[in-house]
């Protein structure tokens, strides 16, 4: 059986970018359900992916758009 030793730091690193990609998927999945033209959501998921630790919270708090209604 073969056993692959993981550093803590390797860990960590996994762990971090694990955290990064879910926060940017949930900031993804928020604007999916707001009301904005295209530019202003390509906009808004650079600003999600630029500050990768922040970003996510900003788009959320700031609410872009209009919500879409239910057609």
């Amino acid at each position: 059986m073969f056993l692959i030793m993981w550093e803590t730091t390797d860990i960590l690193r996994v762990l971090l970018y694990v955290v990064l990609f879910g926060m940017l998927l949930i900031a993804v999945l928020y604007l999916r359900r707001r009301k904005l033209s295209k530019a202003a959501y390509v906009l808004w998921g650079i600003l999600a992916l630029i500050l990768p630790v922040i970003g996510p919270y900003i788009v959320i708090a700031s609410r872009p758009g209009e919500p879409a209604g239910r057609e």
